[in-house]
C-alpha cells in the first residue's frame, strides 16, 4: 500500500498511476484519462425502449450452434446431438434444451450471425463492444455506453453490473460508469464489510476524498472528479441497505437456477434487475470444446438450459419479462466438422444468438444457415447489428454520437443495423 502513497507527489504518470491503483483497489475500476463529449442527434433511430433492462448473457469460448440453436438432420455433423421439438410449430432445438422448449414461443432465435474474428480475445471485444480491439482505445461495453446515454438511474445503486468478473473498466467514457464487478454471483458485493468502527471508517473516506480533491484543483485533471465521484458512490452502497440486493440467500427459488456459476449469476441479475439496475452482463467460461464434445455439453448445456428457463420463468411471473431484455451471446460458433479429438473447433463464419422478452417477437428463428451449419443461407447478422438491435429495444438513438477525449466520434454499436424483425 506505502508505494501508491508515495507515488501521489511524484510526475505526472505517477499520479496516473497512483489513481488509477487506489479505483483498482476499491472495487476493480481501469483508468480513461479525459472525459468523453457526448453530441445530441435527433432521436430518429431511437427505438422502442420497451426494454427498460438487459441482462447480457456471455458464453465465453465459443458455443456451438449446432448442437444449441441451429440443430440439423445430417447425423454426421450433428455428432452426440439430435433436434427436438418445441411448443412452437417448426422450431426446433438441441436436445440438451427440454425446458427452453417449452418456451420456444417468449425465444427469438438468430441463426445466422457471421463474423470474422476466429480468435478469443478479438471476438469477445467485438461481441461485447460494438467494435474492433484496437491497440489506440479502449471502447465501453455494453452498460457504461447505455448508462452514458440514458443517464443514470438510481441515486445508489449502480446502472450496470458485470458478474463473474473481478475487474471493469468503462472504456474512453467517464470512469465513474464502470460496472460495478462481481466476481462471486454468491459472495455479493467484494470489500464491502466494514473491517473497523464507523468514525475511523469516515474518517479515512474523508482523507481519501481530500485527496482526490486536492488532485483536481491542482492539476485539473478531469478523471480525479471521477474517481472521486466513484468512491462516493461506493460509500453510500456500502452504508444502505440497498446492498442486499446482492444477497441471493434471500432467494427462495434459487435452487431452480443451478448450483453453477452460471446459474446463480443469472439468478443475481434477476435481483438486480428487480431492484432497478439497468445493465447486468453475466459473463460464462466452459465453451471452448476443442475436445469431448459430448461430456463437455453434458455439464454445460443442462446449466445453461435450466439457468435460461428459470430467468425467463420467473421474470414472466413477476410481470417484467416484457421490460426485460435477456440476450445471449458467444464468442463464435463450433465447426460442422467432428475434429480427432471428438471436439470442435473455432467457427466465426456461423453461429447462433438469442434473444427474448423486452418487447422482442418471440417464437421465431431468424435466418439461416445450409444443411450443414458451415455457411449463412439467409439474414446474415454481424455482431455490431445484434448489439444495435439490443440498443433499438432499450430506447437508445443509435445515431447520438461521443467523442472520446481523443475527439474520435463513436456511436452505440458502431452503426450497426438492428434487426427490424425481432423487434416489436
Amino acid at each position: 500500500m506505502n508505494d501508491i502513497f508515495n507515488l501521489a507527489g511524484k510526475n505526472q504518470l505517477g499520479r496516473r498511476t497512483f489513481i488509477e491503483r487506489a479505483a483498482q483497489l476499491s472495487l476493480g475500476v481501469g483508468v480513461s484519462g479525459m472525459l468523453p463529449t457526448v453530441v445530441n442527434a435527433k432521436a430518429e433511430k431511437a427505438g422502442t425502449g420497451k426494454a427498460k433492462s438487459l441482462i447480457y448473457i456471455y458464453l465465453s469460448g465459443g458455443m456451438t450452434h449446432l448442437d444449441t440453436f441451429d440443430p440439423k438432420d445430417n447425423s454426421t455433423v450433428m455428432g452426440p446431438s439430435e433436434a427436438i421439438s418445441t411448443n412452437v410449430d417448426g422450431m426446433r432445438l438441441g436436445n440438451h434444451f427440454t425446458g427452453l422448449a417449452k418456451h420456444a414461443d417468449k425465444l427469438a432465435v438468430i441463426n445466422s450471425m457471421t463474423s470474422t474474428n476466429g480468435a478469443h480475445e478479438v471476438a469477445q471485444y467485438m461481441n461485447r463492444t460494438g467494435y474492433s480491439k484496437r491497440a489506440t482505445i479502449v471502447h465501453p461495453t455494453l452498460g457504461p455506453f447505455a448508462e452514458e446515454l440514458l443517464g443514470k438511474r438510481g441515486k445508489i445503486l449502480p446502472d450496470s453490473v458485470v458478474v463473474g468478473q473481478s475487474t471493469s473498466n468503462a472504456g474512453y467514457l467517464d470512469p465513474s460508469r464502470s460496472p460495478l464487478p462481481i466476481a462471486d454471483p454468491t459472495g455479493g458485493v467484494p470489500n464491502s464489510i466494514i473491517q473497523t468502527d464507523e468514525d475511523r471508517f469516515e474518517r479515512r473516506m474523508e482523507m481519501a476524498q481530500g485527496l482526490g480533491k486536492k488532485f483536481i484543483d491542482k492539476y485539473k485533471y478531469a478523471s480525479a472528479q471521477s474517481y472521486v465521484e466513484y468512491y462516493k458512490q461506493a460509500n453510500k452502497l456500502l452504508k444502505s441497505d440497498e446492498l442486499d440486493a446482492f444477497d441471493i440467500s434471500q432467494e427462495a427459488n434459487a435452487e431452480k437456477y443451478g448450483s453453477g456459476r452460471l446459474g446463480q449469476g443469472c439468478l443475481l441479475a434477476k435481483r438486480l434487475v428487480e431492484n432497478g439496475v439497468r445493465v447486468v452482463e453475466v459473463v460464462a467460461g466452459g465453451w471452448d470444446m476443442h475436445i469431448g464434445i459430448e461430456n463437455a455439453m453434458q455439464s454445460r448445456m443442462p446449466e445453461l438450459d435450466k439457468a435460461l428457463t428459470a430467468l425467463i420463468e420467473e421474470l414472466d411471473a413477476k410481470g417484467l419479462l416484457e421490460s426485460t431484455l435477456i440476450a445471449v451471446n458467444t464468442d463464435f460458433g463450433r465447426t460442422p466438422t467432428i475434429n480427432m479429438n471428438t471436439g470442435r473447433d473455432h467457427y466465426p463464419v456461423a453461429y447462433s444468438t438469442l434473444l427474448a422478452g423486452g418487447g422482442t417477437v418471440g417464437g421465431q428463428t431468424y435466418g439461416s444457415t445450409d444443411k450443414m451449419g458451415k455457411k449463412v443461407k439467409s439474414n446474415p447478422v454481424e455482431p455490431a447489428d445484434f448489439i444495435a438491435t439490443i440498443g433499438y429495444a432499450m430506447g437508445i438513438d443509435l445515431d447520438e454520437i461521443i467523442y472520446s477525449p481523443t475527439r474520435r466520434p463513436f456511436t452505440f454499436a458502431n452503426k450497426g443495423k438492428p434487426v427490424m424483425k425481432l423487434v416489436g
